[in-house]
């Protein structure tokens, strides 16, 4: 069956927080406090449905938004201008079907023409050649590496470059076309018009 990727729905923030506990040591746990934040202010929350189920979810954040994570201040040091994978879930019963791949898709999509840098991290304490294949299939390399000073994890810090940004800001600047597939899903300052609350 397909898979649908689509803005993340309020109602859905428990299943994405059980979701995203119930990955493993790959993923850092997150509480309710927390994912309301990244409901509230991420540039990118999407999830993926498989035959009408979650079947995974990614959150992203945009430099020019930033984000309070140490990850993401150690791009920040090294990049003016990137987008930020913060993670990336994928349901145990779903991993191998194709769902991080589109995921994946998805938001190289929208960063491409907003971003010259695609930037994530791969934890390196836990079994990460998964992980690690996976990313370097779509074109990340490692530029450095970060221990995260609340966890003490040390973490594979990846970037890849987005080949067609270039040309997108030599030609539209900020003033991209106004059609569907160019918008952005979660525009700033309005995270939440998607429920009908503000």
């Amino acid at each position: 069956m397909s898979i649908v990727v689509r803005d993340v729905r309020e109602h859905e923030l428990d299943s994405v927080l059980a979701l995203n506990n119930a990955a493993g040591p790959s993923i850092l746990p997150l509480d309710s406090a927390r994912l309301r934040h990244f409901h509230d202010s991420a540039d990118y929350f999407r999830v993926a449905e498989r035959d009408g189920t979650l079947a995974g979810f990614l959150v992203g954040f945009g430099s020019r938004r930033g984000h309070d994570g140490s990850n993401f201040r150690w791009f920040a040091e090294r990049h003016p201008d990137f987008m930020y994978i913060d993670r990336v879930v994928v349901a145990s019963r779903r991993r191998g079907g194709g769902v991080g791949r589109t995921l994946y898709a998805d938001i190289q999509g929208y960063a491409e023409v907003r971003y010259p840098v695609l930037a994530c991290e791969v934890f390196i304490e836990h079994d990460s050649d998964t992980a690690r294949i996976f990313h370097g299939s779509f074109g990340f390399r490692e530029v450095g590496q970060h221990v995260m000073p609340d966890t003490g994890i040390r973490a594979s810090m990846l970037t890849k470059d987005l080949c067609s940004y270039p040309w997108v800001r030599e030609h539209y600047g900020d003033d991209l076309p106004d059609v569907r597939w160019l918008a952005q899903p979660r525009p700033l300052g309005e995270a939440r018009l998607a429920t009908g609350t503000r």
